[in-house]
């Protein structure tokens, strides 16, 4: 529809911006500095360009008709192998109203961190080198439609983040980094391992008649294209598809982070620069749910019905989990962080509830989670660089001191709470009335609710202790907002505001594609009714 590979070019640019900072001298930061603004920049453009040219009424099925931008072409084929037959891999981008607002998201607070490390000088040739490199694998995992593609750039953006940790990180960065590598690679093996059973127990029908194994993610959501002896087939009397569904949701869990894989996040978030605790927060924890909607429920629809109720039951666990943990803290960062398990539960419930209401209501919590978590951390980043310290006992009265950093905590702190005109408000309240309205998890949608309570309680407990009473006298000389601090928060307060305030501008751009979804889980891979296949 544009005329040109604009999907290819907004997921590579950073890779192009990389490889001209390798050529620079790393004494030129500036350079690099602008450089990476320049790229990020033109990323935020390309995405508007994306959006104003986006379908809102494209095709309601799986095919390749549903998703618009299509990118497709044979990127490996190897033949001669009789037991393996060709082995064919594309090169197959699309996007569709799950992946649009996540591709925004991702351009979004990758512009906003560029501007948030400007004040990194310590080897800055690697450090902006590596954080163009993490930015291309977030952007791909949004935009790939072949799982071995997803899978390339999922992997991707893990070398980037360990070093980011690891490098530039606080005083445990190194068990930070290896613990958050750790993790994610022990859940990068189970969906490698699901992946290539799926690749075994399906195959898809080319042109000329002849039919070869597949990766292909549109492929793999059609029953009509599984193998009867396939191990992943919906035909295989083994069961063995809910232990690769099982194995599946685990991997993307752990990226959530999902309780009880959640334990690497605090850790990552504490030592890692600002800058890089803004990306984590603001779009890797996304990948993982992103994968769960995009690969485990429309290739296992029949296993996502049956397990819906345990589903809810994790997001329930993560929702009042997280905000009991977050009240305990005394470090403002790790607080942010448990608020993040807590929010991200939310996501998990309107996933659960495998309704219209609850799944548009969990994928804008996602957006809405990634621009307000981003501005929390960005305001503990903004003090921290003042005072050094992060503890919540140790400051007060900075309301006077700094009253209009004050107000953009203040905006920050009641969207997280979800306070009415915000764009936090409408998400979660999609979310709950999703997930009430289905009988079997409506008393774990009701237990729920007990975050909102939570939230108020440790954000407003926060606010009363950072900014209110008399100022302590060791920080009358903090200083309030700069030009460049300004460039941060201005774009996502008035993002939080105006999606509070007119919703429609993101629902509308989910609601085909999340129909399609709700109507395919809800259907599809009935095995009763397939047998004649």
């Amino acid at each position: 529809m544009i005329g040109f590979p604009i999907l290819s070019l907004i997921t590579f640019l950073p890779v192009i911006g990389m490889i001209i900072i390798l050529f620079l001298k790393k004494e030129q930061i500036n350079n690099i500095k602008y450089l990476t603004l320049i790229i990020t920049a033109f990323q935020v453009i390309l995405s508007v360009v994306l959006l104003a040219n986006y379908n809102y009424s494209a095709a309601g099925v799986y095919e390749e008709g549903s998703f618009q931008f299509i990118e497709k072409f044979r990127w490996i084929e190897i033949t001669g192998i009789s037991w393996l037959g060709t082995v064919k891999v594309d090169y197959f981008l699309g996007v569709d109203g799950l992946s649009m607002p996540m591709v925004l998201l991702t351009a979004i607070i990758s512009f906003i961190a560029t501007i948030s490390s400007w004040n990194i000088n310590y080897s800055a040739k690697g450090y902006f080198a590596l954080f163009l490199l993490l930015d291309t694998g977030m952007m791909g995992v949004f935009v790939a439609l072949d799982f071995f593609l997803f899978y390339i750039f999922w992997e991707l953006m893990l070398l980037p983040m360990y070093f980011l940790i690891g490098i530039w990180g606080g005083p445990r960065k190194e068990y930070a980094a290896i613990k958050f590598f750790i993790y994610t690679l022990f859940g990068s093996i189970f969906i490698l391992l699901v992946m290539i059973g799926l690749y075994f127990s399906a195959t898809e029908t080319l042109a000329d008649g002849s039919k070869v194994f597949t990766f292909n993610l549109l492929q793999l959501m059609n029953p009509s294209n599984y193998n009867y002896d396939g191990i992943l087939s919906p035909f295989n009397p083994n069961n063995l598809r809910l232990i690769a569904y099982i194995a599946l949701f685990a991997g993307f869990a752990i990226k959530i982070p999902m309780f009880p894989f959640h334990t690497w996040l605090p850790d990552a978030h504490v030592e890692a620069p600002t800058p890089i605790s803004v990306i984590l927060a603001g779009v890797l924890l996304k990948m993982g749910t992103y994968g769960i909607l995009r690969i485990s429920y429309p290739i296992f629809p029949d296993i996502t019905r049956d397990l819906m109720w345990w589903i809810a039951m994790f997001g329930m666990v993560n929702i009042i989990y997280g905000a009991l943990v977050a009240l305990a803290q005394k470090d403002f960062k790790k607080l942010i962080a448990y608020s993040s398990v807590s929010h991200m539960g939310y996501v998990l419930l309107g996933m659960a509830s495998l309704t219209s209401v609850g799944i548009n209501g969990a994928i804008f919590q996602m957006f809405n989670h990634g621009t307000i978590t981003a501005m929390l951390f960005l305001i503990v980043g903004v003090i921290y660089d003042r005072s050094h310290t992060r503890g919540l006992n140790d400051f007060g009265g900075l309301a006077s001191q700094m009253p209009v950093y004050t107000g953009f905590v203040t905006v920050a702190f009641f969207a997280a709470i979800g306070l009415p005109s915000m764009s936090g408000f409408i998400s979660e309240a999609l979310v709950f009335v999703g997930a009430f309205g289905v009988e079997s998890i409506r008393v774990l949608t009701m237990l729920s609710t007990l975050g909102i309570l939570l939230g108020a309680g440790y954000m407003l407990w926060t606010l009363q202790r950072i900014f209110f009473g008399p100022l302590n006298e060791k920080w009358a000389s903090l200083t309030d907002l700069e030009f460049r601090e300004y460039a941060m928060f201005i774009p996502l307060s008035i993002i939080i505001i105006f999606l509070g305030i007119y919703p429609s501008a993101m629902l509308d751009l989910m609601n085909t594609s999340v129909n399609t979804l709700v109507q395919f889980v809800n259907t599809g891979f009935n095995v009763s009714s397939l047998s004649g296949l």
